[in-house]
């Protein structure tokens, strides 16, 4: 076996280079006494491609880059890309309010492109631990290091139900870019309620000469519902708040994810008038014989295949109804979920799991029997333990920052943060009523 780099051991390999990885190996590059090496089995950075619809945009302010939360100077920020190609002042007089996905893309081929330590086209096809040493396998290759970061993302979802009959015309949203096909004169379903289901349902409606026959838009939530995006919500996706929350017991964290749906899978306002905007153009100006149904407040229960189409088996909420749909094209827009990469499956029964779930330590490394000193760190894979924010764009400089920090035993990145603008936790005022001065106010009071 041919050896990657002759063998050299370094001190972090990440498996997986999608944005949680590109922002570690950015983060890391000032910091030459930390050896790393980044692979991808793709050929090329590509985030999303099935989903990069024309029209969608981040639904995260665009500082919240690979690097700026941590490290605003670094060479690699969203900024340092625009000045880069010469773009900034005409970025600043567009005065977006949200960034194309697609740009956003661009800025991580960019970064990509300036890292020698990424290297695509390499397959990691197994991982052991010996003699100290993580040792990630390719077909042809092999590398030694001291920490593993696993950042393979979350892994499309699909109920079991419609998993046998996944192919051209049934499909997950991760490839609709890809396997869209003309759907003029087509019956087109979209099952899922939130910013991907919305923004399948504006580009099929975008394009006035090519209107599918029917487009029904389904979702098991009771409407068509707005991100919250107000202040004090996006305090949950604070550094402070994720602490708060990683210390609060497991059956206190669950009703909280609960409460907060909303604040992490609603649909962008701007895309939500958008849509109706739409609908109303189709409706009332153009009179356009597309059938368009939203069918809110109703869950998928089974697929079956007939000669022509497909059926699709409804159950409403509220009434317990059951309903049929006939559908030339099905997009499930399902969501995602995490799934242990297929490589660890040699360390699989050395990681503590709890519920079916890694269990995490402060520092984003998960539990193991591994010895001090050689850690296993997962990105993106702590929602419920770290809170909404561990999925999304904006706290992954953050914890980047603190695998960088772990790994190097020192903090390289100052993570101190100050006192939040909500008090999450119990306050401290109410020791008061311990000397007796919650009694005096009574009396007062009284």
């Amino acid at each position: 076996m041919s050896v990657l780099s002759a063998a050299a051991v370094v001190d972090m390999a990440g498996i997986g280079i999608g944005p949680a990885n590109l922002s570690l190996a950015a983060l890391a590059r000032p910091h030459a006494g930390i050896s790393s090496a980044f692979f991808e089995r793709s050929s090329e950075f590509q985030w999303h491609a099935g989903m990069m619809v024309p029209e969608a945009r981040l639904q995260v302010h665009y500082l919240k880059d690979l690097v700026s939360l941590v490290d605003p100077s670094n060479p690699l920020s969203f900024l340092a890309y625009l000045s880069k190609k010469k773009q900034l002042l005409s970025f600043i007089n567009a005065n977006f309010d949200q960034v194309l996905r697609r740009e956003f893309n661009q800025y991580y081929r960019w970064a990509c492109s300036q890292l020698p330590n990424l290297h695509f086209n390499r397959d990691v096809r197994s991982v052991t631990f010996d003699n100290g040493l993580f040792m990630l396998k390719g077909d042809t290759w092999m590398q030694p290091a001291r920490n593993l970061v696993l950042g393979t993302g979350q892994q499309p979802s699909v109920p079991a139900f419609a998993q046998a009959h996944l192919g051209e015309t049934l499909f997950h949203a991760s490839q609709y870019m890809t396997r869209k096909r003309s759907l003029k004169d087509k019956r087109v379903v979209v099952i899922g309620g939130g910013q991907t289901g919305a923004e399948i349902i504006q580009h099929l409606l975008s394009d006035t000469s090519a209107l599918p026959a029917s487009v029904t838009w389904v979702s098991r939530r009771w409407n068509f519902a707005p991100l919250d995006e107000s202040p004090f919500t996006n305090e949950l996706y604070t550094p402070q708040y994720s602490d708060h929350f990683f210390a609060q017991p497991e059956a206190v964290r669950q009703p909280l994810l609960a409460e907060q749906k909303l604040a992490s899978d609603g649909i962008s306002q701007s895309l939500l008038q958008s849509i109706y905007r739409r609908l109303y153009e189709l409706k009332h100006v153009l009179h356009h014989p597309c059938h368009i149904r939203l069918l809110p407040g109703r869950e998928l229960t089974a697929v079956q295949p007939r000669a022509q189409h497909w059926s699709l088996a409804l159950l409403h909420g509220h009434s317990q109804a059951r309903e049929e749909l006939s559908a030339d094209i099905a997009v499930l827009c399902t969501g995602y979920a995490y799934q242990m990469p297929a490589c660890l499956e040699a360390l699989e029964p050395r990681i503590t799991r709890r519920n079916d779930e890694y269990v995490f330590n402060p520092d984003y490394s998960v539990q193991w029997d591994g010895p001090q000193g050689s850690a296993l760190y997962v990105q993106n894979a702590a929602r419920s333990q770290k809170g909404i924010a561990d999925p999304n764009l904006g706290l992954i400089p953050w914890r980047c920052a603190h695998i960088i920090n772990s790994v190097s035993g020192q903090p390289l990145y100052d993570l101190d943060e100050p006192e939040a603008c909500v008090q999450w936790g119990a306050s401290a005022a109410f020791d008061d009523v311990s000397d007796g001065r919650f009694d005096r106010l009574a009396a007062v009071a009284n």
